[in-house]
C-alpha cells in the first residue's frame, strides 16, 4: 500500500482531526415523530449554525443496496465511510446468487444438500424472519427452501428470530401466517417443511461484540435441544406471549419450541445441515462460534450435533468464519484506515460495545485487527447490558471523557468515534428515551467541540442511517402519523430513507476550501466521508474515491 501524497495547499492544524459518528441520527422528513427534531441539542444546532454543513445520502444504492427502497444500516453506512468508494452489499449479492441459481451450484450448499439426503436428517435454517433487508430477508429463505425440494431434500426446519426493529414492531404474525401458508404449499409429495422454533432477536441468538452471551445461550438450547416453552405454533407462541405481556413488542418475544406429542419437532441431530441466513455479520458471529468451535467456552453446550453449518456469507474474512459459506461478502480494498496506517496517521478508533466493531471491523472493510499496531489505538467501552431504553444516555460520556484525554494528547493526528444512542434508543421505540438520548450525546457533541477549538484541530460530524429522525409509521401516500386502537402513535423502530447531516467545524480555518455555512457539495453520499478526511487530514484522496465534500476555493 502507497501512502497517500500530502497536499501542497494544505496549511495544516495544531491538532487532531475528530470524526463524530451519531448513529441514527438523520434529518427527518416528518415534523412529528422525529425526536432529533422534538431533542434540546443545543450545541449540534449551534455547530450547524456557523459551520459548512450538507446533507448525505445513507440509504440504497448509495451504500451498496439493491435499491432506494432500501434503509441503510450501520454495517454498510461504515463500510462506505471507511472505504470511500460503494460496493454491491450483501443484500445484493444474495439475491443475484439466488436468482442466478450461482448459489446452489456453489460446493457448499451441494455439501450442505448431499450431506442430509444420505444422512436422512433434516436440513434447518436459523435467521432473523423479516424483509427488513438489513440482515435478512425472507425472500432469500423461501428460495433456498424451494431448491431444497427441487434438490430432493425431504425434511426442512426454520428456526425463526422475530425483527420488529427493521419492520414494525408487532408485525410478526404477517410474517409467520405467510410462511405457513408458503410452507403448505410446498409440502407434498414427501416434503416435509415446518417452523421448529425462534424467539425475538432481542432475546435470543443475535448478540454481538459479546455484549450478552446468555442470548446465544437461549438460542443455542432452543434451537439445537428444543428447550424452551412449547407451543402447538408459531402463531400461537406469538398470541399467547402477547397475551401475557400487553405491549411486549417482536424484538421481545421469549422463546418458543413448537411440539407435537409432547415432543420438539425439530431439534439439531448428528447427520443434519444447518444454514444461518442472516448475510450481515455481528449478529451472526457468537452463533457461528458455538457451532464450530472445539474450544469453545462462552457457554455449555450440552450435547454438540455433528452437523454441516454454513453462514450466508463469509462474516469475518480475516478468521475465515464460518469455514462454509454459501455467498462470497464484497471485497473491500484500500481502505482510509489502510491509506492513514501506510502513510504515518496516529489514529485512534473508539465506542462502546455495541459499536466498537463498526468504527473497527466495518470501517475498516469487514477486516478484522490493525494495520499498524504502533499507529493505530482501538478502544472499547464496555456496553450496559440491559434494554437500552433503562439506560438511554448509553456510555457516550464515558467516550468522550477518553477522547477529551486524547485530543489534547498529540498522540493522534485522526480520531474517529461512534455515539450509538440515536440508533441503538431508536430501535426500542420509546420516544421518550429517544430524546433523552440525544440529549445526552448533544452534550458530549459540546465537551468535544471545545476541546477541538482549544487543541487548534478539526471536527467532522455525520451519520451512519437514519432512525430517531422516524419514530413513528406514517401513511406513504398521505403522510399521516398511523395510530394504535388507543389512538396513540405507532412507533416506528427500524432505520430511516432519510439523509443524514454533515457539519465541518474548523475554527482554525486557513483558507483552503471554501468555508461559507452552505459551501459544502450536495448530492453526494455518506462515502464522501473518506475524501473528506483525507482532505481535512492534508492528504490528497485516491483519484478513484468518491468526492470529497469540500469545495475548492
Amino acid at each position: 500500500m502507497d501512502a497517500l501524497k500530502k497536499n501542497p495547499a494544505w496549511k495544516g492544524r495544531r491538532g487532531p482531526l475528530v470524526l463524530v459518528i451519531m448513529d441514527g441520527v438523520g434529518i427527518g422528513k416528518y415534523r412529528e415523530g422525529d425526536a432529533v427534531h422534538d431533542s434540546k441539542m443545543y450545541n449540534l444546532a449551534a455547530l450547524r449554525a456557523k459551520s459548512p454543513f450538507t446533507r448525505l445520502k445513507a440509504h440504497g444504492k448509495a451504500v451498496g443496496l439493491p435499491s432506494d427502497d432500501d434503509m441503510g444500516n450501520s454495517e454498510v453506512g461504515h463500510n462506505a465511510m471507511g472505504c470511500g468508494r460503494v460496493f454491491e452489499q450483501g443484500a445484493a449479492l444474495v439475491s443475484n446468487a439466488i436468482a442466478s441459481g450461482a448459489m446452489f451450484k456453489g460446493q457448499a450448499w451441494r455439501e450442505l444438500v448431499d450431506g442430509v439426503k444420505a444422512s436422512g436428517g433434516a436440513l434447518h435454517f436459523i435467521g432473523l424472519f423479516s424483509d427488513g433487508n438489513v440482515h435478512s430477508h425472507m425472500d432469500h429463505l423461501k428460495g433456498m427452501i424451494k431448491e431444497a425440494k427441487a434438490a430432493g431434500v425431504k425434511r426442512v426446519r426454520v428456526h425463526t428470530l422475530f425483527d420488529g426493529r427493521d419492520v414494525p414492531e408487532t408485525s410478526a404474525l404477517l410474517y409467520v401466517d405467510g410462511f405457513e401458508a408458503f410452507l403448505k404449499e410446498l409440502s407434498a409429495d414427501g416434503f416435509d417443511a415446518r417452523i421448529a422454533s425462534g424467539g425475538g432477536r432481542m432475546w435470543i441468538t443475535m448478540d454481538r461484540y459479546g455484549a450478552d452471551w446468555e442470548m446465544v445461550h437461549r438460542g443455542w438450547d432452543v434451537h439445537v435441544h428444543g428447550e424452551g416453552r412449547h407451543f402447538a405454533s408459531a402463531r400461537e407462541a406469538v398470541e399467547t406471549y402477547r397475551a401475557e405481556t400487553p405491549g411486549v413488542i417482536d424484538q421481545d418475544l421469549k422463546e418458543f419450541v413448537v411440539c407435537e406429542n409432547g415432543k420438539p419437532i425439530g431439534t439439531i441431530e448428528d447427520g443434519d445441515s444447518v444454514v444461518y441466513f442472516n448475510f450481515r455479520g455481528d449478529r451472526a458471529l457468537e452463533i457461528t462460534a458455538a457451532f464450530e468451535q472445539d474450544d469453545f467456552d462462552k457457554f455449555d453446550r450440552g450435547r454438540r450435533p455433528k452437523v454441516r453449518y454454513a453462514g450466508m456469507m463469509e462474516y469475518d474474512g480475516d478468521l475465515h468464519v464460518p469455514r462454509r459459506y454459501l455467498v462470497s461478502p464484497p471485497a473491500i480494498d484500500r481502505t482510509m484506515g489502510e491509506y492513514l496506517a501506510a502513510s504515518g496517521v496516529r489514529t485512534l478508533a473508539i465506542s462502546e460495545t455495541q459499536k466498537f466493531g463498526h468504527v473497527t471491523y466495518f470501517f475498516n472493510g469487514n477486516r478484522t485487527g490493525k494495520f499498524d499496531e504502533k499507529l493505530e489505538n482501538y478502544v472499547e467501552v464496555r456496553s450496559d447490558v440491559l434494554p437500552f431504553e433503562q439506560r438511554p444516555w448509553m456510555k457516550c460520556a464515558d467516550i468522550t471523557d477518553y477522547v477529551l484525554e486524547a485530543i489534547p494528547s498529540g498522540k493522534y493526528d485522526h480520531i474517529r468515534l461512534n455515539f450509538p444512542n440515536g440508533d441503538m434508543v431508536g430501535h426500542t421505540g420509546v420516544y421518550e428515551a429517544v430524546v433523552c438520548s440525544l440529549e445526552a450525546m448533544d452534550l458530549q457533541l459540546g465537551r468535544i467541540a471545545g476541546a477541538v477549538e482549544a487543541a487548534g484541530g478539526v471536527m467532522l460530524i455525520t451519520a451512519d442511517h437514519g432512525n430517531s429522525d422516524d419514530m413513528f409509521e406514517h401513511d406513504k401516500k398521505s403522510g399521516a402519523v398511523l395510530l394504535k386502537e388507543d389512538g396513540s402513535p405507532r412507533a416506528k423502530t427500524s432505520h430511516s430513507l432519510n439523509p443524514v447531516p454533515c457539519i465541518v467545524y474548523d475554527p482554525g480555518y486557513s483558507g483552503e476550501y471554501k468555508n461559507g455555512v452552505d459551501s459544502l457539495k450536495t448530492g453526494l453520499g455518506i462515502s464522501s466521508i473518506a475524501a473528506t478526511c483525507m482532505e481535512l487530514l492534508g492528504f490528497i484522496p485516491p483519484e478513484d474515491y468518491d468526492s470529497s465534500v469540500l469545495e475548492k476555493n
